[in-house]
């Protein structure tokens, strides 16, 4: 496999973007979709509003979710979560941002359950501590961390260990 450098990736992300593919690169394996459809944006927009601080919880996390966007990973890997939650609001960039966030959450597209399904081992090995892929068809909600995974099926909610809690509707 050729290497691409940084500055080439970036650059093909870009032009992705105007053309509605999604490209991506996560532990040297390039990836590729074509923008997701209303269910998917819906199911993502839905995420992103519930997500709020636990009550009563320890920490400081201020639970801010970011939607689409690019995240590039000390080992060089590019991604693009469908949901990431950071503990502190992001800077204004145009780029992609280097602050990896507490949380990601994928909804897997139909026709790309495997690129969807490589970004739960890829977002642990990156050390973020919830990882949530949700198949909206099966209605399978897979919640993995360092210490293991646990299998629900949607509607549930779900705590991190940053002290957000998010829904995860039908």
């Amino acid at each position: 496999m050729a290497a691409i450098s940084e500055e080439m990736l970036e650059r093909l992300v870009q032009a992705a973007d105007h053309s509605e593919v999604k490209i991506e690169m996560a532990g040297g394996m390039p990836t590729w979709e074509a923008m997701p459809g209303i269910r998917h944006q819906r199911i993502i927009l839905a995420v992103a509003t519930s997500i709020k601080r636990k009550p009563q919880s320890d920490g400081d996390c201020g639970c801010h979710p970011a939607i689409d966007v690019y995240i590039r990973f000390p080992d060089g890997s590019f991604k693009r979560p469908d949901i990431a939650i950071f503990c502190q609001e992001l800077p204004d960039v145009d780029g992609a941002t280097e602050i990896i966030p507490a949380g990601v959450i994928e909804v897997v597209s139909a026709g790309y359950e495997a690129k969807d399904r490589i970004g739960l081992p890829f977002y642990l090995s990156q050390g973020i501590a919830d990882v949530v892929l949700y198949d909206p068809r099966s209605r399978e909600v897979i919640h993995a961390t360092s210490v293991g995974q646990t299998v629900h099926a949607a509607p549930v909610d779900l705590v991190f260990a940053c002290g957000c809690v998010v829904n995860i509707p039908l």
